[in-house]
């Protein structure tokens, strides 16, 4: 278990944070600028608090007040950076081997074997680092990290250098890594796809604080956290099943809570999976009546629950059953449909509107 408890200023910029992860695996989860390299830095022992303390299970890596402060190499704290800062000087096999030769036998907790084909780039021992891909360069930086022994694994935004075809490369060795190798890991990325493909569990920074931290599904609804969710594109989230694929039509079909929903077509997930979608209020209208022959495929017919006024528009409450789900109108509109809380609406949603965020569970 990582537990922290620690204070740092630099200029005008102050960190406070005080959290303990005790799972496999736990994204951090903020936008650029946040504090999240900040506090993975301090974690690492790279730079060094103001004040408190951070513990790795029974271990103190520091302590203001004990006066312990452990150097990066004493902290058994792995990190790979989002460009892997190989030496491109050394092949890849020395890469690899950097930390692990400055371990004692008796410590190590993986072997070259081992990593090499978990992370399959036996073909790419000889290699110097100028002639890898971007993906290749990462999956050798994860595996002199884990060469080193560490106890714990920090990732810093790993994917965020690589295009989209690459980042679908790199997750499943991550997964693999998480899966096989029973070694705990933070996650940093301001990407809660990449984050929901290796974890629901989360810590939400912004502005050098914590925000929340638990559950994604707790986390992303509470009210400290719905500022930067909604800035970031994280509007409305709800679980749905995937019931099915049809590509003549280009639609990925899944179930809603008895709703039957339409959306982008995906092969991300498979028949049976539930999935995390999101959508922002701004892209759902309100009807009073079903609407027949109009291309907006999704229907959803549900209660008003509340009614907000906000600066420039109103916000509409409806209850879908899976969540509530927030929708944004002007005034004028609300007034012309004559809306008021209780009233039955259908929530009109184009199927590309929806963005899948990742598995659930």
């Amino acid at each position: 278990m990582l537990s922290l408890d620690i204070q740092l200023q630099r200029g005008n910029f102050d960190l406070e944070a005080k959290f303990s992860l005790d799972k496999p695996v736990t994204g951090l989860f903020g936008s650029s600028g946040s504090g999240k390299s900040t506090l993975l830095n301090l974690v690492a022992g790279l730079a060094h608090p103001d004040n408190g303390w951070l513990k790795l299970g029974e271990k103190h890596l520091f302590n203001s007040a004990k006066n312990i402060n452990l150097s990066p190499n004493k902290r058994e704290v792995g990190v790979v950076f989002q460009d892997s800062q190989l030496f491109p000087h050394l092949p890849v096999t020395q890469n690899l081997l950097y930390g692990y030769k400055r371990i004692h036998r008796k410590q190590r907790r993986f072997e070259m074997p081992e990593i090499v084909d978990l992370l399959e780039i036996g073909h790419l021992l000889k290699k110097r680092p100028a002639q890898l891909s971007g993906g290749e360069k990462q999956r050798v930086g994860l595996g002199r990290a884990l060469l080193a022994s560490p106890r714990f694994l920090m990732l810093d935004e790993p994917l965020a250098s690589l295009d989209q075809g690459l980042k679908q490369q790199i997750l499943p060795f991550l997964k693999r890594v998480k899966d096989e190798l029973n070694l705990p890991m933070v996650y940093i990325s301001h990407s809660m796809e990449e984050i929901l493909h290796l974890t629901d569990y989360l810590v939400v920074i912004n502005n050098g604080r914590i925000l929340g931290d638990g559950h994604f599904y707790d986390v992303i609804k509470e009210e400290r956290v719905q500022g930067i969710a909604n800035t970031m594109g994280l509007e409305n989230i709800i679980t749905a099943t995937i019931i099915d694929h049809d590509i003549e039509s280009g639609h990925t079909i899944a179930e809603l809570k008895g709703n039957r929903i339409l959306l982008p077509l995906t092969d991300k997930f498979s028949i049976g999976d539930s999935c995390y979608l999101s959508i922002r209020s701004s892209e759902i209208a309100i009807a009073k009546q079903h609407i027949s022959q109009i291309s907006i495929q999704n229907q959803i017919k549900a209660p008003i629950i509340s009614c907000t006024k906000n600066a420039s528009c109103i916000s509409i409450c409806v209850d879908i059953g899976a969540a509530p789900l927030t929708i944004d109108i002007t005034p004028k509109a609300f007034s012309d449909l004559s809306l008021c809380q209780g009233d039955q609406v259908y929530c009109l949603i184009k199927a590309q509107s929806f963005s899948f965020l990742g598995k659930a569970g």
